[in-house]
């Protein structure tokens, strides 16, 4: 039984288990829903309404989320892979949580103090996004690209695999782990006393 045919308003519901491929929930407003454990792979949610929901253990890979409206939307322990955020509904009020984010794009999206806490963003793109004051810590972050972005006091606290060039971001006050600072001098040419092979650390006498 699918509970989204015939209608375009739902309040206070509780979706569980739902399991819906390629379905188009487009042209619907959902306010204070919990979808738990559903499958929406490949879903198209064009002018759709998130209001204070909450997605817990989702599968969303490969949804598309173009002109999608979010406010006070949470994900916890979802699947997001490959999900083109860039086309999102404007000013995005959205949560990250243990989440998987592989091959996502935010491109020019603002995600201002949007927390992404434990999550794996590898193979990601942030292009032109406003990411000051967001929250990273404990994410994932190999062969993610940051190009010309907003990082001004964003936190990456215990973050790995991060690389972020400052020439190419807005990086002033950013927390990065020690990890990335010695990834950024290395790709300068600098070698780290401490962090290299011993016979590089040694002045010649």
């Amino acid at each position: 039984m699918n509970p989204f045919e015939n209608r375009d308003w739902f309040e206070g519901e509780l979706f569980d288990g739902l399991s819906l491929d390629s379905f188009n929930l487009g042209n619907r407003e959902f306010h204070k829903c919990v979808f738990r454990n559903c499958k929406f792979p490949e879903t198209r949610w064009s002018r759709t309404r998130l209001d204070e929901c909450v997605f817990e253990g989702c599968d969303l890979t490969r949804a598309d989320p173009t002109t999608l409206s979010l406010r006070d939307v949470a994900f916890k322990s979802c699947k997001l892979m490959g999900i083109d955020f860039s086309n999102v509904g404007s000013h995005p009020h959205v949560s990250f949580e243990d989440c998987n984010l592989r091959y996502v794009s935010f491109v020019s999206v603002g995600l201002r103090k949007t927390p992404f806490k434990r999550c794996v963003i590898t193979e990601a793109n942030f292009f032109e996004a406003d990411l000051a004051e967001a929250n990273f810590d404990a994410c994932q972050f190999a062969d993610t690209r940051f190009e010309g972005c907003d990082l001004r006091k964003a936190r990456f606290r215990a973050a790995q695999g991060l690389f972020i060039d400052p020439s190419r971001n807005r990086v002033k006050d950013t927390r990065v782990p020690l990890e990335t600072a010695i990834l950024l001098a290395t790709s300068l040419g600098m070698r780290v006393l401490g962090f290299t092979a011993p016979a590089e650390d040694e002045t010649p006498g």
